[in-house]
């Protein structure tokens, strides 16, 4: 199993004033919006994202950290087996990913996931 993104999130009310701090002034790309939801980025090759988000998605809580592994199994079967608190998931999501949420030993709620085309 290897990291393939880290994505930091950022939990907010309302995603609006985001808009205009991160697309308009820093000139970001809105490369994902459903609503609850909306990621920054760029065209170009970089491996910087910033989502703002109301909720974590399908009732889940907004995590702290998202990390993109290639090989989701192997990463729930490695975080259950050395007895890190699993929260949430292994779940199939309707915008297209499969992911699990868990505990870090900060108390930080990360959400492991991986695409699933």
């Amino acid at each position: 199993m290897k990291v393939l993104r880290i994505v930091a999130n950022i939990k907010a009310a309302d995603i609006t004033p985001a808009r205009r701090f991160y697309q308009d002034i820093l000139g970001l790309d809105v490369i994902m919006d459903h609503g609850w939801i909306t990621t920054f980025g760029a065209a170009r090759s970089m491996n910087v994202q910033l989502s703002i988000a109301s909720e974590g998605g399908s009732g889940a809580e907004v995590p702290d950290l998202s990390i993109e592994v290639d090989d989701l199994d192997a990463a729930f079967e490695a975080m259950s087996a050395s007895g890190f608190p699993i929260e949430y998931g292994p779940a199939d999501e309707p915008w297209g990913v499969r992911r699990f949420y868990v505990r870090d030993p900060f108390g930080k709620l990360v959400n492991i996931l991986m695409h699933k085309d």
